[in-house]
């Protein structure tokens, strides 16, 4: 029995592909150290859901805008950067993981040092490949601003600070939305905010949007924290079952497994409502409602 692909779907068969061709073409691209280029194309290669870069685009396609090789560099500038975290994410200060997106990690390929580095080396040049984007200087500077707030000790490595201190501590479920509103909202609310300033889209449409982020990014954060319980390494592609021996702050840990998915439905409902305003000001919101069947779908898996 075959089913009929969303409108997202088709957008992501469409799309990806351009765009893992710009990031490999970028990376190839670059003048460096053989080595370093190559540990760097290893995790940017490894694939993933590259949820933040499909936002950007869906954001402008949802506009009118153009995909042109101005989005293309922004949305993979974005990507560039969150595969640096990851792979400091799983070095063994951090979560010391050896396997992601079913690949061994980039220190277990490279070595610690090699994997530090192409890192360092995804996080600099992600700002060089908005620099050298066919925008204008106005659109280069917002977007970098924002990327550096949102990456940084204002955003998502504040959110890795506290998740690592708050193993120490009992989060109260405020808390717990703070830290993931930093550490794994923050770049998704940017991949919307460089869609926005991309397509040019009025101040009301932003406010909606960034609603939506907000949403969608607990969502996500959520439902990251039931697969770590429920799903399998071969499913994830990554160990599984850490977050408790570990003593993590999760959803599932402070709500119970029932708990998180209530959470979860709560924060698609706000995303939705979000969409539902969005609509109301004339912008289509086709792709972005396909980001949310995302959760729908797997849960009932």
């Amino acid at each position: 029995m075959t089913t009929m692909k969303t409108e997202l779907e088709n957008f992501q068969a469409q799309q990806l592909p351009q765009l893992n061709h710009y990031l490999e073409s970028y990376l190839a691209n670059l003048r460096g150290e053989q080595t370093l280029k190559d540990a760097m194309s290893y995790s940017v290669s490894a694939g993933g859901k590259r949820i933040r870069p499909l936002l950007i685009l869906a954001v402008c396609s949802e506009a009118g805008r153009d995909l042109d090789e101005g989005v293309y560099a922004v949305a993979s500038s974005l990507e560039l950067l969150h595969t640096y975290s990851l792979i400091h994410d799983d070095l063994p200060e951090m979560d010391n993981d050896d396997l992601r997106r079913g690949r061994l990690t980039n220190h277990k390929k490279f070595g610690q040092a090699m994997a530090v580095l192409a890192g360092d080396g995804l996080l600099t040049t992600a700002f060089e490949c908005i620099g050298k984007a066919d925008l204008n200087g106005d659109t280069k500077s917002k977007l970098m601003t924002a990327l550096a707030v949102a990456a940084g000790p204002q955003g998502m490595v504040s959110g890795q600070v506290a998740d690592i201190e708050g193993e120490k501590k009992h989060l109260t479920l405020r808390q717990l939305q703070q830290l993931h509103q930093r550490k794994t909202g923050a770049l998704i609310d940017y991949a919307c905010y460089a869609g926005c300033v991309l397509s040019g889209l009025p101040a009301d449409q932003q406010e909606q949007l960034h609603r939506f982020a907000a949403a969608f990014g607990l969502a996500f954060q959520i439902y990251d924290d039931i697969l770590d319980v429920v799903a399998t390494k071969e499913q994830l592609g990554k160990a599984v079952h850490k977050d408790q021996s570990e003593n993590k702050n999760t959803y599932p840990g402070l709500v119970g497994l029932e708990g998180a998915y209530q959470q979860l439905e709560e924060a698609i409902s706000q995303a939705k409502d979000s969409l539902a305003a969005v609509r109301e000001l004339g912008l289509k919101t086709e792709l972005l409602s396909g980001f949310l069947d995302y959760f729908v779908r797997r849960k009932n898996e």
